[in-house]
């Protein structure tokens, strides 16, 4: 009954049914057990299996996925593209450097031809338009000695005065075909020694005086000697004037001054010219003959330099390798034949 008298609305004793001494005692028990448990240690692995496990048996490979050695087209055409590609990248590039390195030998070239004096040709000045180029180079103030300047101006005003008389006696001789058309001979002659004696007398006697006096070339000396001796005499014929010559010279024009008075006194003033350009030509040739006894030139030395100049020319090697050549080939079709 003391049970059922007592107060239901007192607050019940907390009673732990975990706080019995028994159950403490086994769950400390428990707990140190589990404390000092190493599952991985080898005495409880030992226990458990009574062998060793080692650690090189226990891992493993990571999983691979092997691809498929053979390619696909579309994989096989895109590395064809890529290797082409890469081909044509490198063809570019030594094809840029090949056009370097040959801008390269250009200005090395264009340089060493300025070093070694080769210059553009200047002369005839013709204008940049025009579809002929000149042919000579002249200087006189950069090529020609200052004591050989002065002749050599001198010579190059000859030139252009046998020129001027050239072309004055091609009118003189107009004049006259007109007055007399049965004189059409010194006409047509007339024309033929200007259109033929202008270059030729630049070629033959002025070049050779000017590298003369700018090399001191003995030969370039001897060659104008023997040229201009042979042009002195042609002004000396011209002046004369023999009829059916070409030349309005003294003796023609003397002829027509009876018939035609207008036209022998245009004769005459070319008959004069012609006198100047003879008289002009004997007074340089002594100066320059002067001057070349100062150089120092002599004969043996031309001749040095013709045979210098004939053996390192090409065309003369060539002729001669031409000609050896045929006369081996004909000794041996003769010793055939024999």
């Amino acid at each position: 009954m003391s049970e059922h008298d007592s107060n239901p609305f007192v607050d019940p004793v907390d009673v732990n049914p975990f706080q019995d001494d028994s159950i403490t005692q086994a769950t400390g028990r428990v707990s140190e057990n589990f404390s000092d448990y190493n599952p991985f240690s080898a005495m409880e692995m030992g226990k458990d299996t009574n062998t060793t496990i080692p650690l090189s048996a226990t891992s493993s490979q990571p999983a691979i996925l092997q691809t498929s050695v053979e390619q696909s087209p579309q994989a096989l055409a895109a590395a064809g593209q890529a290797k082409l590609a890469k081909q044509q990248q490198e063809l570019e590039k030594k094809a840029a450097e090949l056009e370097r390195k040959e801008q390269e030998l250009q200005s090395r070239s264009t340089a060493t031809a300025a070093n070694s004096g080769v210059k553009d040709n200047n002369w005839p000045p013709l204008p940049k338009f025009s579809p002929i180029k000149p042919c000579f180079y002249q200087d006189f103030e950069e090529d020609i000695p200052e004591e050989y300047r002065r002749i050599c101006k001198r010579m190059y005003y000859l030139w252009m005065f046998h020129s001027a008389t050239l072309f004055l006696n091609v009118l003189a001789c107009l004049a006259y075909f007109c007055a007399n058309a049965s004189h059409g001979v010194d006409f047509g002659l007339s024309i033929l020694w200007f259109v033929l004696f202008t270059p030729v007398a630049f070629i033959c006697w002025y070049r050779p005086v000017y590298k003369a006096f700018r090399s001191d070339s003995s030969f370039s000396f001897f060659f104008f000697f023997f040229v201009f001796f042979f042009q002195v005499a042609v002004y000396i014929i011209q002046a004369i004037g023999i009829p059916s010559w070409g030349n309005s010279g003294w003796i023609l024009s003397i002829s027509v001054l009876g018939s035609n008075l207008a036209v022998a006194v245009v004769m005459m003033v070319v008959a004069g010219f012609f006198t100047v350009n003879a008289i002009l030509a004997v007074i340089l040739l002594k100066m320059v003959h002067s001057k070349y006894r100062r150089t120092g030139a002599s004969f043996s030395k031309a001749q040095q330099e013709f045979s210098q100049g004939v053996l390192t020319n090409r065309t003369v090697q060539t002729v001669a390798a031409d000609a050896a050549t045929s006369a081996a080939q004909g000794a041996v079709g003769r010793s055939r034949g024999n």
